[in-house]
């Protein structure tokens, strides 16, 4: 059911006060541990990691997803869904798990989810483009996980990432258990959701320990017709080589194979139906009807696939991806203090995407390109659009670590390389019906085939200084990044054929054929430091600056610009630069633990993804990438968790709040037109996000837990156009554990848990792809979904 306006705005209401309300209370304090250091921590079933939480001896502001937060959430959420959590961070996503690649959106002050860097166990993922990069969901399993630690703004400079300008966010799985194990979880769901995942553990073996993990999840898409299926194995070998040295090696397999759901204009998601008879959020792609059915009969002249309306079937809307990665890490324990680190990975990427093309246009190109002298076939209906993606990226990370006197001295070194390989194409199916199956020898025209090679190097080196008894702590760090980028190939039509006469004349003639395009990006002072100075054991206080450099964005989309006037490549952009600074307190009591930091980021170069229809599909959305120069940001951000004593355990609350103002500092100028964007919103960034919620414990065996998340208005386009503001809006989401701790057998640990996302079934538009001007794409919030999962380890 949708909300009134006047609930919306009560339950908002709701939401803050009830968050603020437990702000107040006094929490029940745990007894004092320590050699009288009076440590202090909220204890719960549901509260784990403290210390890590609000990033505890930090010099930035560093906050974390707890794993007994990450085992509370719905089983198979997405590795960025997992952010939502966090303050600082506005994550949209296409389904309750977020699994959709392509319907992922994230925002952190200035910056969205391709300026942030990701580490898994050590590895850095690399791009995190749904074509050729390496999105971090692909390599992570809730169960498997200990922590989500996420830098909001200013990232230790001897993190591995060359896309980052400040945020880092760092996945670390949880060590091979030292029993013999076999934990079992099997979730059920809306949409004919079915997950199984199951984890085996060795136990300590010798100086050994292992597990290895598989995920099988089925589900159908919630809007249109298609599945999601994944699988996903993960496995980790632990080694004690004596004293303080140890050896680890981690292996992630993950297969993924959905079915794409479509963007929608704003008068698609108001009026109206689509030819599924499908309507407002609940549009979606339609299985292959016959040609004889109403709004689907060939075009005049044209064969029986002809109609453009085909080109709204899911069987020629499908991703499959099959990706793997290899790492394998030495901590050699040196001396007292001192360390050394290196860890070495390998990363497999594959994959393909198909996206329909309409008979009109696929005949447009074939015309074109044969005239032009390219040997093809001509279109017998709707065709086949196949991209396919590959490549290979391997790399080694090193740190050194020595303790000496009041410094701790780190020094390190990055190497990494990534390939990509890209194609692009139209065929023929067997008879021109997008129900059968393609025919990739009757090719009906061609548009991209390059390879793209990134080789980066970084050096970092870090001075802790802890004085006044560590009471003050000094942190100062210098790194350089060297970033060289090789691109060859077919970049886009114009390498195939051009137009040699006018407009209204054409001329088609053979294009400007493969071509080679080299640039590259240092800068060899990229500065951070900070300060921390602790009140007591409980309070800090904390200020950081840094200063960042990453590879520009879509780079590969930047250099597939083919001009019809010239077979030079476009000019290479400039790298985006960003400062950062901030500053906060946190605490650690008894009454509640809690971190507030306020902020100031400006970075220039920016370089803004914008989404447009690709010609000849209906809704597709083909992303380019321009440069609109000048961005700053400021505001503040504030994570805390209170459990009031007045209430003898039962209950506790947890609030984050993010205020964030990100606007554009220069208008976007153009051969033609000029863009009034100076002094606007950067698209789908909200001014506030409120996430709070209550958790209960009334007995030993039960905890239940109700939060909601508030999202302010955001705007969709680049000038804040009239009209294309998205309202703000709450959803609310709940769960309950029963039989926590419960044993049945040789069973233990049997637990059951009841999750239900959007509660009172909201529906509104979430996930914004912007445009310049004018109003941009969107995907709807998806509806009220339930998920039972039934877990027990043996």
């Amino acid at each position: 059911m949708s909300v009134t306006s006047s609930i919306r705005l009560s339950s908002r209401a709701a939401l803050l006060i009830a968050c603020a309300a437990g702000a107040l209370g006094v929490a029940h304090a745990q007894e004092p541990v320590g050699d009288g250091d009076e440590t202090i921590t909220v204890t719960g079933r549901r509260i784990s990691q403290s210390a890590e939480a609000i990033g505890e001896d930090k010099v930035s502001n560093v906050v974390a997803v707890t794993r007994e937060a990450l085992l509370s959430a719905p089983s198979g959420i997405s590795g960025l869904k997992m952010l939502e959590q966090l303050p600082g961070f506005n994550v949209q996503t296409d389904g309750a798990l977020g699994l959709y690649e392509f319907g992922n959106s994230v925002q952190t002050r200035a910056f969205n989810l391709d300026q942030i860097g990701f580490v898994v166990d050590g590895i850095p993922t690399g791009r995190s483009d749904a074509f050729g990069g390496s999105p971090v969901f692909r390599y992570v399993d809730n169960e498997n996980l200990g922590v989500v630690e996420a830098a909001v703004g200013a990232g230790d400079v001897g993190l591995p990432s060359y896309s980052t300008l400040g945020p880092v966010v760092q996945y670390n799985s949880i060590k091979p258990q030292e029993e013999m194990g076999l934990f079992v979880s099997q979730s059920f769901g809306d949409f004919n959701m079915k997950r199984t995942f199951i984890r085996a553990s060795t136990g300590q073996v010798g100086p050994f320990r292992a597990y290895v993990s598989r995920t099988k999840l089925d589900t159908d898409l919630w809007r249109g017709d298609g599945t999601v299926d994944r699988e996903h194995w993960e496995g980790m070998v632990h080694a004690d080589l004596g004293g303080d040295s140890w050896a680890r090696f981690k292996f992630v397999s993950n297969k993924f194979n959905d079915f794409d759901s479509p963007t929608l204009s704003r008068s698609q998601y108001l009026t109206g139906a689509d030819i599924g008879g499908k309507s407002g959020r609940d549009r979606g792609y339609i299985s292959v009807v016959p040609n004889t059915t109403p709004g689907f009969a060939p075009v005049a002249g044209g064969p029986a696939y002809s109609n453009a309306n085909y080109a709204y079937t899911n069987t020629l809307a499908i991703n499959v991806r099959d990706d793997k990665l290899y790492g394998g890490t030495v901590h050699a324990g040196i001396a007292d203090g001192v360390w050394a680190e290196a860890t070495a990975y390998y990363e497999d990427k594959g994959g393909y995407g198909v996206s329909p093309d309409t008979y009109a246009n696929s005949l447009l190109q074939y015309q074109r390109q044969t005239a032009a002298g390219i040997a093809l076939f001509a279109p017998k209906g709707t065709q086949y659009g196949l991209s396919t993606v590959g490549g290979d990226r391997y790399g080694l990370t090193s740190k050194l670590h020595w303790e000496l006197g009041a410094h701790t001295l780190e020094a390190g070194l990055w190497a990494e390389v990534d390939t990509y390989n890209r194609t692009q194409a139209r065929y023929n199916t067997t008879d021109g019906s997008p129900a059968s199956a393609p025919n990739l020898n009757e090719t009906v025209y061609v548009r991209r085939d390059y390879q793209s090679e990134r080789n980066t190097t970084q050096a970092f080196v870090k001075d802790r200084i802890a004085l006044l008894d560590d009471s003050l702590i000094f942190d100062l760090g210098i790194k350089a990044l060297n970033i060289d980028y090789r691109y060859s190939g077919y970049r886009d039509f114009n390498d195939y054929y051009r137009n040699a006469g006018t407009t209204a004349a054409p001329v088609w003639v053979a294009g400007w054929g493969p071509q080679q395009l080299r640039t590259s990006y240092s800068d060899g002072f990229l500065p951070m430091a900070g300060v921390l100075y602790k009140i007591d054991n409980q309070t800090q206080i904390f200020a950081s600056y840094a200063e960042n450099m990453a590879l520009p964005k879509g780079l590969d989309d930047v250099f597939s610009v083919s001009l019809n006037s010239s077979a030079a490549g476009v000019p290479a952009p400039a790298p985006e630069r960003s400062q950062n600074f901030e500053a906060g307190i946190r605490t650690n009591q008894g009454q509640f633990y809690a971190s507030l930091a306020g902020y100031y980021t400006k970075f220039k170069n920016r370089i803004q993804s914008i989404g447009s229809i690709l010609p000849g599909t209906t809704n597709v959305i083909e992303t380019f990438y321009q440069n609109v120069g000048r961005v700053s940001a400021y505001g503040a951000e504030f994570s805390g968790t209170f459990k009031p004593s007045a209430l003898n355990g039962l209950a506790y609350f947890n609030l984050n709040a993010t205020y964030n103002i990100a606007k554009f500092k220069d208008d976007i100028v153009t051969a033609t037109t000029t863009y009034q964007t100076d002094g606007k919103y950067i698209p789908d960034s909200a001014k506030w996000i409120v996430n709070g919620g209550v958790t209960i414990e009334p007995a030993s065996w039960l905890v239940g837990n109700f939060s909601g998340k508030y999202t302010s208005r955001r705007w969709s386009t680049f000038d804040n156009s009239a009209g294309s503001s998205v309202k703000g809006f709450t959803v609310f989401s709940a769960y309950v554990d029963i039989g926590d701790g419960f044993s049945l057998g040789p069973i233990k640990g049997v637990k059951a848990r009841f999750n239900l996302d959007n509660i009172f079934d909201k529906d509104t538009l979430s996930y914004i792809s912007p445009a310049v001007t004018g109003d941009g794409n969107f995907r709807p919030l998806s509806p009220r979904t339930f998920q039972f999962t039934i877990s027990g380890e043996i």
